[in-house]
C-alpha cells in the first residue's frame, strides 16, 4: 500500500473488509484505542474511490448531528427560507459515499434505532425533520468502529449488532510497527524507533493490566512522539504526547518508571 495507508501483518484484516464492502456488507471494526480503524475506513475509502462522511458518536449524539438540520436561508430572490442541510448519513445516503461511524458503542441506545433501515436490506429512511424518504444511492457502504470495555462506552445492541459483520482490529507490532513509524511521522533513526517501540510494548502491557489509560499505547500516540523525538529530548516528547495528557498521578507515574527502564 502507498505511504499513509493502513498496514497490517493480518492481511485478511484489509481483504476481508474492502471484500464485504462488495457485498454492501456493514462493517463493525472491533478494537482497542489506536490500533488503526479509522485509518482503516480511510484506506478502504480511497481504495474504492469513494468519499467518507463520518460520524464521531457520544453520549450528546442526537438525530441532527445524524441527519442534519433545518435554518433559515436567503434564496436569489432576496426572500428568507427554511432549507434542510444534509447530515453526515443523508449525504452519503444521497450520494453513494461510506459512511463512518466511529465509536458508535459511545452513542446513547435510544438514539441509533433512527439508522435501523439503513443498515438492513432497505437502505432508506425517513427523515423525521422533512418527511423526505431517502433511499441509498448505488456505492452506499457503512462501516462502524467500537472500542470494547472502555471507559464512557456502552454495550452495544444485540439488534444493532447483528446489522454488522464483526472485523476484529488488534494493535500492530515489530517490523509492521516500525514501517507505520518511518512512512508516517518525521523519525528515521532506526536505533530510536526501536526504542520507542519497545518502551510502546510496555505501555500496552500496563494498558492490559489496567494501570494505565488505553490511549496512552494508541498508534496516534506513537507518530505523535515519534514527530516530536526528532526536535526534542525522548523524555520531554513522552511529557507532551503521553504523560500530560492523563489526570491520574498513578498513571504518570506508571509511564515515568517505563521511560526510565528504557532511554
Amino acid at each position: 500500500m502507498v505511504q499513509g495507508q493502513y498496514i497490517n501483518t493480518d492481511e485478511t484484516v484489509f481483504n476481508d473488509a474492502k471484500s464485504l464492502m462488495t457485498l454492501n456488507k456493514n462493517i463493525l471494526l472491533k478494537g482497542p484505542t489506536g490500533s488503526g480503524k479509522t485509518k482503516l475506513a480511510e484506506t478502504l475509502s480511497q481504495t474504492v474511490d469513494l468519499p467518507m462522511h463520518q460520524v464521531n458518536c457520544s453520549v450528546d449524539l442526537d438525530a441532527e448531528s445524524l441527519l442534519g438540520y433545518k435554518t433559515i436561508k436567503t434564496n436569489d430572490d432576496g426572500e428568507q427560507e427554511i432549507v434542510f442541510i444534509d447530515g453526515p448519513v443523508i449525504k452519503a445516503m444521497k450520494e453513494g459515499h461510506i459512511l463512518y461511524i466511529d465509536e458508535i458503542n459511545m452513542a446513547k441506545p435510544e438514539t441509533l434505532p433512527i439508522l435501523n433501515g439503513v443498515l438492513d436490506y432497505r437502505r432508506q429512511l425517513t427523515n423525521p425533520f422533512t418527511g423526505e424518504v431517502v433511499h441509498a444511492a448505488s456505492g452506499f457502504n457503512v462501516i462502524a468502529a467500537i472500542n470494547e470495555g472502555y471507559i464512557g462506552t456502552l454495550p452495544m445492541n444485540e439488534a444493532l449488532k447483528n446489522r454488522f459483520v464483526v472485523i476484529e482490529v488488534d494493535y500492530i507490532d515489530g517490523d509492521i510497527l516500525k514501517r507505520v513509524i518511518k512512512e508516517q511521522s518525521q523519525l528515521q533513526d532506526d536505533t530510536m524507533i526501536e526504542s520507542i517501540i519497545k518502551f510502546n510494548e510496555d505501555l500496552r502491557t500496563m494498558s492490559k493490566q489496567g494501570q494505565i489509560a488505553e490511549e496512552a499505547s494508541s498508534i496516534r500516540a506513537l507518530i505523535d512522539l515519534s514527530d516530536l523525538a526528532t526536535i526534542m529530548p525522548i523524555e520531554r516528547a513522552i511529557k507532551r504526547t503521553i504523560i500530560d495528557k492523563l489526570e491520574d498521578e498513578r498513571e504518570q507515574q506508571a509511564i515515568l518508571n517505563a521511560v526510565e527502564l528504557n532511554f
